[in-house]
């Protein structure tokens, strides 16, 4: 088939198996989730926890501490001295210091997930014949979207039908006034 775009909207439902009344069948929606996967951008992967920790150390103080403590060990072992109660103290608050900012680095990543998780986008799919709402990250190909005014289009979409459409294009195009 040519690209979708330039197909018709009956060869391009054609080619998905779809209907624009009963949409798709669920049991085809849930072998198209596993083969494409969910609508959503791949994640970077998490940093693992050492290297966190590590990363905390690379701030302009906590070097700074850490070759006080350096110096403070060199002075002591030529000076003779076996007092290592400043060496100790030092690193115990550089090593407090990073381990503190990799939990509160890893609470926030928590929030952050969860609160996505609370406002993830919501789609009006036609499936089986009813309108159902799910997830838009479990959107398949083929499957028949609703849109209403002000509804941010949530996947790339083939439009069917529509009444007095205007779409906002200001961060593609730069224009202020809205397109038919």
């Amino acid at each position: 088939m040519q690209k979708e775009y330039l197909a018709s909207a009956e060869e391009v439902l054609e080619e998905q198996s779809s209907n624009p009344e009963t949409g798709l069948a669920a049991s085809t929606a849930q072998e198209r989730l596993a083969r494409y996967g969910l609508n959503k951008l791949d994640e970077e992967e998490k940093t693992p926890l050492w290297i966190r920790f590590f990363q905390q150390m690379a701030d302009p103080m906590v070097i700074m501490l850490i070759v006080a403590a350096v110096i403070s060990a060199v002075t002591g072992m030529i000076q003779g001295e076996s007092e290592w109660a400043d060496v100790i103290i030092i690193m115990t608050v550089v090593i407090i210091n990073s381990a503190l900012g990799v939990i509160q680095e890893a609470k926030s990543e928590e929030a952050l997930a969860a609160l996505q998780e609370m406002s993830a986008a919501q789609s009006k799919v036609i499936r089986d014949g009813k309108m159902t709402m799910l997830h838009s990250s479990e959107l398949v190909p083929g499957d028949i979207v609703l849109l209403e005014a002000g509804d941010s289009v949530p996947a790339d979409c083939r439009v069917l039908e529509s009444a007095s459409m205007k779409i906002e294009e200001a961060a593609l195009t730069g224009e202020s006034v809205p397109v038919e």
